[in-house]
Order: C-alpha cells, then sequence, then structure tokens
C-alpha cells in the first residue's frame, strides 16, 4: 500500500510534470521544483514504477522527463485521472 506522498509523485510523473536525474539513485522534481522526498522518489524507481523518459540520451546527473511504467500506471488503478 502506497502512501498519498507517493500517490501523487506518480500522477505528476503521470500527468508529464516531472522530471528525473539519469542514475542508480535517481532524484526527482515536479514543475521544475525539488521534490520535497527524494527517499520516496528513489523508492519509486528502485520499485520500476517510474523511469527516465524511453528514447532520452543523457549523460548520468542530467535531468529528463520522467514517466511510468506499466508498473506505475497499474499503481495508480490503471488510470492517469486525477493528475
Amino acid at each position: 500500500m502506497m502512501n498519498r506522498r507517493a500517490l501523487a509523485m506518480l500522477r505528476a510523473v503521470g500527468a508529464g510534470r516531472a522530471e528525473l536525474t539519469c542514475s542508480c539513485e535517481p532524484d526527482l522534481r515536479v514543475d521544475g521544483l525539488p521534490c520535497c522526498d527524494q527517499a520516496t522518489a528513489h523508492e519509486l524507481a528502485r520499485a520500476g514504477l517510474i523511469r527516465p523518459a524511453r528514447g532520452a540520451v543523457v549523460a548520468v546527473g542530467q535531468w529528463t522527463r520522467a514517466e511510468l511504467t506499466d508498473e506505475g500506471v497499474r499503481a495508480l488503478g490503471g488510470t492517469l485521472a486525477a493528475a
């Protein structure tokens, strides 16, 4: 069971409002602002719910658009409504 903050982060990613750093422990920012809970961002990435956008060619440590994985969409109940 995910907490509300994690779900809100997933919704922001699904709405195209988030970016990740390309790294093994990616940082997240939403609407250009650093996320207040980077530990949860790391957990979402490790769980395979979010990732850097496919096709992005970015150097390690650089920012790129974030996207949900299929698992991330399922974690939201299969919908991106209420983003």
